[in-house]
């Protein structure tokens, strides 16, 4: 990887990390914010789920902008939008006498912050670089920080909830304050060409579907798999940290360790599988059906036995099929894609990513568990199926979807 561009991408990932620590460090903290503001399980439960809502809304818009006044432009007033809900879910939690209700407008803005952060940052780094491997390995880079950010979130919202309950709202500001340095001092996207802007929203709607269209069965494939894999990672880590709870008595710091285990194995394989992947689209469609059914078989032992150290190996097991998959589907969706549509298309798949989030949690806590088992297994099984009859992207030479004329 460029040493030059080494800065530029260290600082990049500090946003994935930001984002993915203001939403699910509140996570293990619900119960305690539902004693403290006097609410039920299911308003708690919108705090988490208004930020993901918003968030699926808004970030086409956010791509669509990136894309025509430039990625810089909108990733540092997005930091700044979700500092700003942070204190208002903050100050509301200290001073406000109808604070629940605040503390949900300050959220639904974190949203908005949310929807032109993270979702930018992966066509900002296939920006960066002119090579498809080092565009791979920033990818793998960047996911292993959104995972690295699950990892810490649970350990660091108990930790800050046990000096004093409101502080995981105001840490929100301060991690992205320190981002918005990163990305100002070392981040130099290459400057976006004239004639990009001038074109009207009608025809660059138009070129869009003409790119969704061309392509449409690998990149809808991208999409699917982006559901599914979100769908299940939220909803194994909600089932995860309810049935430590309630089953072993193991809450705060001691439960977020534990939730812990399988995304660090998760973390890791991303990093690994970023590193090794390279340039090769074929070999990154296998590693996505081979990383999916992996999961999927991992999940078949709970339909029949069931323990605190089976659930964790078993889930470990399935983190690293899909921490396999995930950088792999970055990858694809980012060097299939012309750089002035990179935004648009890479933030509706970051949208598809975010309805997961969104519908995992929810949809567990609905349902038993032998059925949640089965729906996990069913999903991953059609996830390597789909990546198997549908990702068909060509090897060599390496083309990006152009609605261009010849």
């Amino acid at each position: 990887m460029e040493s030059k561009k080494k800065l530029d991408l260290l600082a990049l990932s500090s946003i994935p990390l930001v984002m993915t620590l203001g939403n699910s460090m509140l996570i293990p903290v619900l119960p305690q914010l539902e004693k403290e503001l006097n609410i039920t399980g299911f308003q708690s439960s919108l705090i988490i789920t208004v930020y993901s809502i918003i968030a699926i809304l808004c970030i086409p818009i956010a791509g669509y902008l990136s894309d025509r006044i430039g990625r810089k432009n909108i990733l540092i007033p997005s930091l700044i939008i979700a500092g700003i809900g942070g204190l208002i879910c903050g100050f509301a939690s200290i001073y406000g006498s109808n604070a629940y209700i605040f503390v949900i407008v300050g959220r639904i803005v974190q949203g908005i912050g949310a929807a032109g952060a993270f979702p930018v940052v992966i066509p900002t780094v296939g920006d960066l670089y002119e090579d498809d491997d080092q565009i791979t390995k920033g990818l793998g880079l960047i996911e292993t920080s959104n995972t690295f950010g699950k990892v810490l979130s649970p350990i660091l919202g108990a930790l800050f909830a046990a000096w004093i309950w409101f502080i995981p709202f105001f840490s929100i500001p301060v991690f992205s304050i320190l981002s918005i340095l990163l990305i100002v001092v070392f981040v130099k996207v290459p400057p976006k060409k004239g004639e990009e802007a001038e074109q009207s929203i009608k025809e660059f709607v138009h070129e869009v579907v003409i790119v969704l269209g061309k392509e449409k069965k690998w990149i809808f494939g991208i999409f699917i798999i982006g559901i599914i894999s979100m769908f299940t990672l939220f909803g194994f880590l909600y089932y995860l940290s309810t049935r430590l709870e309630q089953a072993y008595g193991i809450n705060g710091v001691m439960k977020g360790l534990y939730l812990a285990v399988p995304l660090l194995f998760l973390c890791l394989t991303s990093y690994i599988t970023g590193k090794v992947i390279g340039k090769s689209k074929e070999k990154m469609k296998w590693v996505i059906v081979f990383g999916s059914l992996m999961t999927s078989v991992a999940f078949l032992p709970l339909i029949f036995t069931e323990g605190k150290w089976v659930i964790l190996s078993i889930f470990s097991i399935a983190g690293i099929g899909m921490g396999a998959a995930l950088p792999c589907l970055d990858a694809l969706i980012t060097e299939g894609i012309e750089k002035e549509h990179r935004g648009t298309i890479t933030s509706i798949y970051s949208s598809m990513r975010f309805t997961g989030v969104a519908l995992g949690p929810p949809i567990v806590a609905l349902i038993e568990p032998l059925s949640t088992f089965i729906i996990f297994i069913v999903l991953s099984l059609f996830s390597s199926l789909v990546g198997m009859l549908f990702i068909k992207v060509p090897e060599t030479p390496p083309q990006a979807v152009s609605t261009k004329k010849a």
